[in-house]
């Protein structure tokens, strides 16, 4: 082995004495040095690229063969972040490193700045090989579609990228200028508080992104609500600095990625998960309207079929407890129905046949407490639709008959002029 690696710095050395000799024949002597430096030169970067092209496509060959996505997802992930790439440039980088003394050995003082350019290119293609292995761990969560470990990887990312090109940025310095690392990593300290106040925003960030990932309460898609801001829409994406989101109008909204940390975020995305939406409306009615259900009014609802049964019952328990009740004909004596508590029946019987509302969640008639304008009856319960126009035509359609339907009670809802 040891007598091959000979021989091959021969045969370099062999090429590198024609292309001396040849410039030393045909160039003018003051020409000739820096001809000679200069074919050598596009010599050893020809070399490097014809390497790195073989390499290139000799491992993204061997890698097409694990292409499938369902058997072999970390392949998939590796060559589509080119992660094979950086190798093979990482490799060639090296043979030209090896590669610099057979042809520039008549040339020793070029060694220096050649050997830290190709320092340079090294460092270089070692940070692009470490930010594409950030980018596997991307597509692999994204063929997994596991949208947390996308979020907080998304938050890791950046915040290596800003803290790996600051680090990158200082092996390089120190090999293009032949300082000793130890000198440069010695002074860190000393700007330390610097560095976190400039990156500030960055670190919190990088905190928020790593607790919303774990939490799992948001994520990219949700539907979300931020009363500090008046926003309301879809997260359209949670970056390292900034939370970009689409609001309902069109519009788009970013705010800092450390408020979700400290504001409070409504998130109704498992209204649209679970395809349920939640109606909580009231009706005013004028308190003048308000009676007792005399015998003419009984009549006319006894015929309406969602309460015909109610009313039947509660007829016959009025009757008999007056059999027993002084001043049996006031009508104020004993129980007695009253045109609002007969709507408010009405309303719950309507809601609990109607296929509109999921019958699995509560459905709540109440009153509420009485103000200036009248008496407030809530309506709360489910849509079955969580998509915006089929909820608000089911929202709708609910109000418009239950307004008309109060006048066959005899009450007068509120307008306010």
């Amino acid at each position: 082995m040891k007598n091959e690696l000979i021989d091959y710095k021969d045969f370099l050395q062999r090429i590198s004495d024609e292309i001396h000799f040849f410039c030393k024949d045909f160039f003018p002597d003051e020409f000739v040095l820096s001809t000679q430096i200069t074919l050598k030169f596009v010599l050893l970067i020809f070399l490097i690229y014809l390497l790195s092209f073989i390499l290139k496509n000799g491992i993204n060959l061997i890698f097409r063969f694990f292409f499938d996505k369902e058997k072999y997802p970390v392949m998939k992930s590796i060559y589509k972040a080119r992660v094979t790439n950086s190798v093979a440039s990482i490799l060639a980088l090296g043979f030209g490193n090896y590669a610099l003394f057979s042809i520039f050995y008549r040339h020793p003082k070029s060694f220096v700045f050649l050997e830290r350019m190709i320092g340079f290119l090294i460092v270089w293609a070692i940070a692009n090989m470490a930010f594409r292995f950030i980018r596997v761990l991307q597509t692999y969560y994204e063929i997994q579609k596991d949208y947390y470990k996308i979020l907080a990887i998304n938050s890791i990312t950046q915040t290596v990228k800003i803290f790996g090109i600051f680090i990158f940025s200082v092996i390089a310095i120190c090999v293009i200028f032949g300082i000793a690392s130890s000198t440069v990593l010695g002074s860190l300290g000393a700007i330390t508080a610097v560095i976190v106040l400039i990156f500030r925003d960055t670190i919190l960030g990088f905190v928020t992104g790593i607790h919303v990932a774990t939490s799992k309460n948001l994520k990219p898609g949700d539907w979300v609500a931020i009363p500090k801001y008046n926003i309301e829409g879809n997260i359209e994406g949670i970056d390292l600095l900034t939370t970009k989101i689409k609001n309902f109008d069109k519009t788009i909204s970013t705010i800092p990625t450390y408020d979700l940390l400290t504001t409070e975020i409504k998130n109704y995305q498992v209204i649209s998960d679970e395809n349920t939406r939640r109606i909580k409306k009231s009706i005013v009615f004028n308190m003048k309207s308000l009676k007792f259900v005399n015998d003419d009014l009984m009549n006319r609802l006894k015929r309406i079929n969602l309460i015909k049964t109610y009313l039947g019952l509660k007829e016959k328990e009025i009757e008999k407890e007056r059999r027993s009740m002084e001043n049996p004909d006031e009508i104020i004596n004993g129980t007695q129905l009253t045109n609002i508590g007969v709507f408010r029946k009405y309303v719950q019987n309507y809601l609990n046949n109607s296929d509109k509302i999921d019958q699995k969640e509560i459905i709540l008639v109440r009153q509420l407490q009485s103000t200036p304008e009248g008496l407030p009856l809530e309506i709360y319960c489910f849509a079955t639709e969580a998509d915006t126009e089929k909820y608000e035509n089911i929202q709708s359609d609910i109000f418009d008959h239950l307004l008309s339907a109060a006048k066959e009670f005899e009450l007068d809802i509120v307008q306010k002029v």
